[in-house]
């Protein structure tokens, strides 16, 4: 069953990594607006896969 979680919660980190890495990758038509708004959702993005490592080592923790 932990095993289980683990495999899940890694695909999830991983599809999560997945949507920075395209929102890190640069537009040759990107203007100021669209820039900010990318790093926005890239900062977001990050601060998401973040929690979800530290859900993942938290259970870890009281296992």
């Amino acid at each position: 069953m932990a095993d289980e979680r683990f495999i899940v919660a890694i695909g999830r980190i991983e599809r999560a990594l997945s949507r920075v890495e395209q929102l890190a990758t640069p537009r040759a038509t990107t203007g100021d607006g669209e820039l900010v708004e990318r790093h926005e959702r890239l900062k977001a993005e990050a601060l998401a896969a973040i929690q979800e490592i530290d859900k993942i080592l938290a259970v870890q923790t009281d296992a």
